[in-house]
């Protein structure tokens, strides 16, 4: 049986729970600490790390008796995060001392930012880090924990997702708790996408439960799309990129002439991502926002919520070299006078269903924005 001394995200105890498969009542918790260190903030990144500080004092959880398998669970999930286990004298409550394995990350890996604070982590990525983790340990026996580490930044996107998706009510009345019945749910593929594959029953309109389904999703996080629109010169700027399900499906023209789109990113506001996507893509700074709704793309196959603005700005230049290049970004832009966009519009010049959503309410708003 194992001891680990658990400093950061890990104190979180559903966190912990969750992890471990199991809970923890056959555990010994205690409370304790590791002098001569400190536990910062990772700098871009919403978890800890562990330096050593002098006159420091690391507090945190000792657990003890934990099996091999428990610590298989664990080095899945940490050892995605570029952590090794390692031996150390852990101080406890009581004044006695105790050996104890804790995770330290690679030197060098990152930089620290503030002093890191259990409760304001929990009150600001909480409810997300356990969304993330259930998606991470599903894969348990099934990936290894570096393939599933590289998918980390779109499974925290889907998480974040999966937050908002939670409070999104229009005001129906019906329980998915007793209207809906989940007999199997699979996480079937990991990588940017998810895809997840269910056997579920639901209440059918006439008051009986339906037969049971078989259904899949494509999962993914939720999405902004904003057309930059020029009330004085009264233009529109679109982006244009290679997108690989167009070519996927045999069309000959895969480069698309497209709004800007992009995901919304942890801790993101729609707003916030709107306004960092056009600047990354079309090197645009949005004087405002104009929300147009938001709705599921595709709530057949999809799990992406788009949240749709058009943004004011001054449209003056275009770009050959648009968006970020590590995420293999290709963007051109191109500004079109209002009438001329619209022709194209009427003339099935495009083909992306949220561009054509963006025009005709922007054709209806369009005095009013120059106004």
């Amino acid at each position: 049986m194992s001891n680990l001394f658990f400093y950061g995200t890990l104190r979180y105890l559903p966190l912990l729970e969750l992890v471990l498969g199991r809970p923890l009542s056959r555990l010994e918790v205690k409370q304790a600490a590791l002098p001569g260190h400190a536990v910062y903030s990772v700098e871009g990144q919403p978890f800890p790390m562990i330096v050593k500080e002098k006159s420091g004092q690391a507090d945190g959880l000792l657990v003890q008796g934990l099996g091999p398998e428990d610590l298989r669970r664990l080095v899945f999930y940490e050892g995605g995060f570029d952590y090794d286990l390692s031996p150390r004298t852990i101080h406890l409550e009581d004044g006695s001392q105790t050996q104890a394995s804790v995770f330290f990350p690679e030197p060098d890996l990152w930089f620290p930012g503030d002093r890191w604070s259990l409760q304001a982590w929990i009150d600001q990525w909480g409810e997300l880090s356990i969304a993330a983790a259930q998606e991470v340990m599903s894969f348990y026996g099934r990936m290894d924990a570096k393939a599933v580490a590289r998918c980390f930044p779109s499974i925290r996107t889907r998480a974040w997702a999966r937050m908002a998706a939670r409070r999104r009510q229009t005001g129906d009345l019906r329980d998915v708790g007793s209207d809906v019945v989940l007999h199997q749910h699979e996480r079937a593929y990991l990588s940017y996408f998810g895809m997840d594959e269910i056997r579920v029953q639901h209440r059918q309109h006439d008051g009986t439960m339906g037969p049971v389904l078989n259904r899949s999703a494509l999962m993914q996080g939720s999405a902004v799309v904003v057309l930059p629109y020029d009330p004085a010169r009264d233009t529109v700027l679109l982006v244009e990129q290679f997108r690989a399900p167009v070519y996927l499906i045999d069309d000959p023209e895969p480069w698309m002439w497209e709004p800007v789109a992009g995901m919304i990113d942890p801790g993101e506001s729609p707003a916030q991502a709107a306004q960092r996507e056009v600047l990354e893509e079309a090197r645009v700074d949005l004087s405002s926002l104009e929300y147009v709704g938001g709705a599921y793309s595709s709530s057949g196959s999809s799990t992406e919520y788009i949240h749709l603005y058009v943004g004011l700005a001054d449209l003056t230049k275009t770009v050959e070299n648009g968006g970020v290049a590590s995420e293999g970004e290709d963007i051109r832009t191109q500004i079109l006078p209002f009438a001329e966009f619209m022709d194209r519009v009427d003339n099935n010049g495009f083909k992306d269903l949220p561009l054509l959503m963006l025009a005709n309410w922007l054709a209806r708003h369009k005095n009013r924005l120059r106004a």
